[in-house]
C-alpha cells in the first residue's frame, strides 16, 4: 500500500501568517516527503473560504514536480464541472512532463453552490458533465488534440464520486475510484463489469483526517482546536447559498472517541503510528487499494508539528502499511 500526505493550503484568520510562508512551507514539506521516501502528495480545490484554500491545484503540483524526483502528484479532486476540458487536459499534460510522469489527475463533482456560481456552471448536472470531462480529456490527448501531450499513456484518471452509484459511473469509464469506502466496491465492481472492464484492474485510493503523533494526550489540546475549526468550516460551506440551517459546531472529543466511525461530514484518526496502521489495515481490508493519503497539517497548525507529523508518516507508519 503507498503511503502519501494530502495539502489544502488553509491559512485561518485565528492562526494568519503571510501567504509566501503558507506556500513556501508546504514546498519544503513536499520536499522533505520525496527525501523521506513517501509515495505520494496529494492537493485539493476550493474556491471562497475565508482561510484561502488552495484554489488551484494544478499549479501547486506543477511547483512541486519542479522541486522533486520521484514522489507522485495528486489532485483529490479537482471538481471538473467548474473547468473546460482543454484546459484540464493541457494543465495536467504539462504537471506529467515536468514531473517526468508523475501526475494522477483526481477529478470530482464538487458541491458548493457559491462555487458554481462564481464559474457560471451548472450544478444539476454536475456528474454528468464530470462523466464528460473524462471522455473529452481522454480524447484531446489520444488525438493530439492538445499538444504536447503528457508523459505517461495512458495518465491515470480517478473520480472522486462517494456514493454507490457515482462509484458505479467511475466504474462505466474504466478510472480509479478515489474512495476508501468498502460500501463503494461491489457497484464499482459493477460498473467495471458493465462496460467491459477487467475487475481484477480496479482500484481505489483515498485520504483519512489523519494526525499521527508520539503523544496522543500531549498533542490533542492543541490538535483539538484546528481539527474544530477545520470540520466546522467545511460543514458551513456545504450549505452555504443554500436553504439549509447552519451546523451546530462539532465536539472533537466524540470524533477522538469514535474513529472511523461515520461522523456524517467525514473521519478522523488519532493515534500512535501503530493505532493508525491498525485502523488503516482494519477499514481497508479486502478492498483494492493502491494507496491511501493523510492530512500533512489540520488548518493552520504549527510548522513544528506538521514536520513532525511528516517525519513519523514517512518513518513509522508506511513501513507497517508497506505489505497491506
Amino acid at each position: 500500500m503507498r503511503v502519501g500526505i494530502y495539502f489544502d493550503l488553509r491559512n485561518p484568520p485565528p492562526w494568519r501568517q503571510s501567504w509566501s510562508r503558507v506556500y513556501g512551507f508546504a514546498l519544503e514539506m513536499c520536499e522533505e516527503a520525496d527525501r523521506l521516501g513517501l509515495d505520494s502528495v496529494w492537493f485539493s480545490e476550493h474556491h471562497g473560504f475565508e482561510d484561502g484554500y488552495l484554489p488551484q491545484p494544478l499549479t501547486m503540483a506543477a511547483a512541486v514536480a519542479a522541486r522533486t524526483r520521484r514522489v507522485r502528484l495528486g489532485t483529490a479532486v479537482v471538481p471538473a464541472p467548474l473547468h473546460a476540458a482543454p484546459e484540464l487536459a493541457e494543465q495536467a499534460a504539462i504537471v506529467d512532463i515536468i514531473s517526468d510522469g508523475r501526475l494522477d489527475l483526481g477529478l470530482g463533482t464538487g458541491y458548493r453552490v457559491p462555487e458554481y456560481r462564481l464559474y457560471g456552471a451548472d450544478l444539476t448536472k454536475r456528474y454528468t458533465t464530470t462523466d464528460q470531462r473524462v471522455r473529452e480529456i481522454r480524447g484531446l490527448w489520444a488525438e493530439s488534440v492538445v499538444t504536447p501531450g503528457p508523459v505517461q499513456d495512458p495518465l491515470p484518471i480517478w473520480l472522486g464520486y462517494q456514493g454507490p452509484q457515482g462509484a458505479r459511473r467511475a466504474g462505466r469509464l474504466g478510472t480509479g475510484l478515489l474512495s476508501l469506502n468498502p460500501a463503494l466496491l461491489t457497484p464499482y465492481r459493477e460498473g467495471l463489469t458493465e462496460s467491459g472492464h477487467d475487475v481484477s484492474a480496479g482500484r481505489m485510493q483515498g485520504s483519512f483526517t489523519t494526525f499521527v503523533t508520539e503523544d496522543p494526550d500531549g498533542d490533542w489540546p492543541v490538535v483539538r482546536k484546528h481539527l474544530a475549526y477545520q470540520w466546522d468550516s467545511y460543514r458551513r460551506y456545504m450549505v452555504e447559498g443554500t436553504d439549509q440551517p447552519a451546523p451546530r459546531p462539532i465536539d472533537p472529543e466524540k470524533w477522538r472517541e469514535r474513529g472511523l466511525e461515520a461522523t456524517g461530514v467525514g473521519q478522523f484518526l488519532y493515534g500512535t503510528p501503530q493505532t493508525v496502521a491498525h485502523a488503516i489495515r482494519e477499514y481497508t481490508a479486502g478492498l483494492p487499494v493502491e494507496g491511501v493519503f493523510l492530512w500533512a497539517s489540520l488548518a493552520g497548525m504549527p510548522e513544528e508539528m506538521i514536520a513532525r507529523q511528516v517525519q513519523l508518516i514517512a518513518g513509522k507508519l508506511r513501513p507497517l502499511l508497506a505489505d497491506a
